[in-house]
């Protein structure tokens, strides 16, 4: 299918409807997801989904259906997310960034007092520890924790740090010392690893707004590959060999996934954003995922001959102020934004190309550079199968439980 016979089905499917809206096109996510499993389940490996990259509990168990018997749980963000999934049915939920607050710990240890349930959290300091261990001892709990192990990769002799700033545990003697203590502290139980190698999987390969550091970044990627491979390798021997076997080992990222589907040592593999395929993704060389999750904006203005401007837009991405962050236009093909403006948040303008005709009311489809930021800005997901939408399903914060905010 062009893109002029995609932008006519979802022309035809909006139709009518409030602009601006989210769309996820239900086919292409369904084919992301195949593709996406497909070498995990190859593998022998779980597939563990990244709440955080959908932010819509429709969109996750749809994932999980498809993925069959290579779903292993849900990764989450919040302690209050982790909570409501066991509520709801899940049995296996690794909280992946650590708390101290009681509420959160709270939270966690009445989530492991429903039978069968598995509520983890990462750890990378005693404190946290105990803090865990505190708050379950109350409510007669076990928590299980799972170790933060930074493989950001140090060249040099570790004079340089190459990834994002995460975890104080990087090598396999602090991952056994902190087994060791939570072992030694009642309320909780060691449950496992997790080493994200952001460096691999959040970097693109050949994107166009900083040309001349793809060869930097290509290089990087592809010599601390190695290194975190064998610090993965020694942090779970050193761990058996010390009476602490990880029961999971979790690594990995839409970015790097056949890579990180390939490592003996992990037994799951985390993906999100690749089930929708935001813009960032068609810079990777080693990623095949389509559009499949969009905005929809109503051109409202023609300032200039071969300009339009659209009402709102300025769903920028988190991360480090740049190009890269902005949305693009998609839908039609032939648009451009304008370097001075940007997309703006109550109106963004557009160049569109010889050929491109728009007129006004007509929608455009933006793509957002991630994946579930978007969904911070809508309340539902229009879900559109050919040029009809067939259903709508409720964001998190459609359903006034914005656990990010």
């Amino acid at each position: 299918m062009t893109p002029r016979d995609d932008y006519a089905r979802f022309k035809h499917a909006l139709a009518g409807r409030r602009l601006p809206c989210a769309v996820v096109d239900g086919d292409a996510f369904e084919r992301n997801v195949d593709r996406l499993v497909a070498p995990i389940e190859r593998a022998g490996k779980r597939l563990r989904i990244a709440t955080k990259s959908l932010r819509c509990p429709a969109l996750v168990r749809r994932v999980a259906e498809r993925a069959r018997a290579a779903y292993g749980g849900v990764m989450t963000y919040t302690a209050a997310e982790s909570a409501w999934w066991i509520e709801h049915g899940e049995r296996d939920v690794l909280l992946a960034y650590p708390t101290l607050q009681r509420a959160d710990l709270d939270d966690l240890a009445r989530a492991n007092r429903v039978a069968g349930a598995t509520c983890a959290v990462v750890v990378d300091d005693v404190a946290q520890v105990d803090a865990i261990a505190t708050a379950a001892r109350a409510a007669r709990a076990v928590v299980p924790v799972v170790v933060d192990l930074d493989v950001s990769w140090r060249p040099l002799g570790g004079a340089l740090h190459v990834g994002v700033r995460r975890s104080p545990v990087h090598d396999a003697p602090a991952a056994v010392a902190l087994a060791a203590a939570i072992a030694a502290s009642d309320g909780v139980r060691f449950h496992g690893v997790m080493a994200y190698d952001a460096q691999i999987a959040g970097v693109t390969d050949a994107g166009p707004f900083q040309r001349w550091q793809n060869g930097a970044r290509r290089a990087i990627k592809h010599r601390s590959r190695g290194a975190v491979e064998r610090a993965r390798a020694e942090v779970a021997r050193d761990l058996r060999d010390s009476g602490w076997p990880p029961a999971i080992f979790n690594g990995g990222g839409t970015g790097s996934l056949a890579w990180s589907a390939a490592d003996p040592t992990l037994t799951e593999v985390t993906v999100g954003s690749g089930f929708l395929g935001p813009h960032l993704f068609d810079y990777y060389a080693d990623v095949e995922v389509e559009a499949a999750a969009y905005f929809a904006l109503q051109v409202v203005r023609r300032p200039a001959p071969r300009v339009v401007t659209c009402h709102g837009g300025g769903y920028i991405a988190s991360g480090a102020a740049g190009d890269d962050r902005l949305p693009r236009p998609a839908l039609p093909a032939g648009c451009s934004l304008l370097p001075l403006e940007g997309a703006g948040e109550v109106q963004t303008p557009l160049a569109l190309a010889d050929g491109v005709e728009l007129a006004l009311g007509d929608p455009v489809l933006f793509r957002h550079a991630k994946a579930g930021e978007l969904a911070e800005h809508f309340e539902s997901y229009a879900i559109v199968r050919g040029d009809r939408v067939v259903e709508e399903v409720p964001t998190w914060r459609g359903m006034g439980t914005c656990f990010l905010g």
